[in-house]
């Protein structure tokens, strides 16, 4: 999660949402909590200041309660609403709900404190002390609610209130994944043209459509450009260097009669020179953003080959796709393909079949009806000079090396199994 760009805009959108609604759920409970306990405490005050209305003083200085409160709540045994007077130690009236108990509480003026019925369940408390009008007695009236009634109806109001959070939190956390997606959107293009650019689709970037990604898109197609610069100026310098070395030796042969065993070493200098040279080429960089259809270099290398395969009575056949493409250069693709072709004609009796498959690899297979080789022999034929037969057919040994060096380098492989034919099936798989 964390080593996606996407991951982790998500992951802080999800804490930062997260700690945001659980702050808002607390505030909003805090205030609604204060807000029902408020609305108690003032139903309790008004209690309480009626009761303390209603104490009275007779003829004989007897302080009595004149007019008790007709609240059904308050009659109801241990149903935590309660109330009592008292003045000095002694209780002068108390709420039928209270039986034959009394309530014992902190002393002063209280709001909200806490007490505890006779039944053990959990009370809120209010007390409030008076002096008696035209005379210096004092009373105490104590008014309870229930907690639980507290509780309950801050549940009530808590549990829809979580509910629209979560509900919010769904949605939000929604908005942010649109938001992320959309967002990076210019991104995932940017990957998939570079993508296309790869696998040779097309040869530059778009201009993206967002400011923050052109930059990179310019950098991008700078090295692209750099890249196609580069590999043209090294395959000229290959060809200026081939130029000066196979110029003095194609003199050199010339002077030295055709026996001469300096002939030997010249041809074999001949060789290692197009092996190194050809090497460095396909070991060297690539030019990306090129697609190379196959069907039409197919066609060009029979067209080279008409005469080899006439003169040998040779029939070849094709079966490729008009739409498979090769994600590089024509002339890489026309290297291996020309190279295997070669060495199919050489070998081959009556027949080569090239066969061309493409879903995500690109497959040519490239089969004739000639000898073949044994499996053990086939690592040997992809080294340098590795030749099966040096009295065969005529050629450097280089051709399936050069061609294995060149897959390789565009991510693929050559593979020399038994022809259906008889004889050598030649596998390149390739990048489609």
């Amino acid at each position: 999660m964390t080593g996606s760009i996407r991951g982790r805009l998500l992951l802080l959108a999800a804490v930062w949402l997260g700690a945001a609604l659980l702050a808002a759920f607390l505030f909003i409970s805090s205030l609604l909590e204060d807000f029902v306990t408020d609305r108690f405490d003032a139903e309790a005050a008004a209690i309480a200041d009626g009761l303390i209305a209603s104490v009275e003083t007779d003829d004989g200085g007897r302080i009595e309660l004149d007019d008790a409160p007709t609240d059904p709540r308050f009659g109801l045994p241990f149903s935590g609403w309660y109330w009592q007077v008292e003045a000095g130690d002694s209780v002068i009236a108390r709420s039928a709900s209270l039986l034959d108990g009394s309530l014992q509480g902190p002393v002063g003026n209280i709001t909200g404190g806490r007490g505890v019925g006779a039944d053990g369940a959990a009370l809120r408390v209010l007390r409030r002390q008076a002096t008696l009008p035209d005379s210096d007695s004092r009373v105490a009236v104590t008014v309870t609610a229930p907690r639980g009634q507290i509780d309950d109806s801050l549940r009530q109001i808590s549990r829809p209130l979580g509910l629209a959070l979560a509900v919010l939190g769904i949605v939000l956390a929604g908005a942010s994944v649109v938001q992320v997606t959309a967002g990076l959107g210019s991104l995932d293009r940017l990957c998939r043209d570079l993508a296309r650019v790869r696998a040779g689709t097309r040869d530059r970037l778009a201009r993206p459509d967002v400011s923050e990604l052109r930059p990179l898109t310019a950098e991008i197609n700078a090295a692209l450009d750099q890249n196609a610069d580069l590999l043209a100026r090294s395959r000229q310098h290959l060809g200026n260097l081939a130029h000066s070395l196979k110029t003095p030796l194609a003199a050199l042969a010339n002077e030295l009669p055709p026996h001469h065993h300096g002939q030997t070493l010249i041809t074999r200098m001949d060789r290692l020179i197009g092996w190194h040279l050809r090497r460095a080429r396909s070991a060297g960089p690539r030019v990306l953003g090129q697609r190379t259809l196959v069907r039409p270099v197919i066609d060009d290398i029979l067209m080279v080959l008409r005469w080899p395969l006439r003169d040998k009575g040779m029939e070849a056949s094709i079966d490729c796709p008009p739409d498979a493409g090769f994600a590089g250069e024509r002339q890489d693709l026309e290297e291996m393909i020309g190279n295997l072709s070669d060495n199919a004609v050489k070998w081959g009796h009556s027949r080569l079949a090239i066969r061309v498959t493409q879903t995500d690899r690109l497959i040519i297979r490239i089969e004739d009806d000639g000898p073949g080789m044994a499996e053990t022999d086939a690592p040997r034929a992809l080294i340098r000079g590795g030749r099966l037969d040096e009295h065969g057919a005529s050629g450097s040994g280089l051709g399936l090396a050069i061609v294995a060096d060149l897959a390789a380098l565009h991510g693929g492989e050559l593979r020399l199994e038994r022809s259906a034919l008889g004889g050598l099936a030649a596998i390149l798989d390739l990048p489609a």
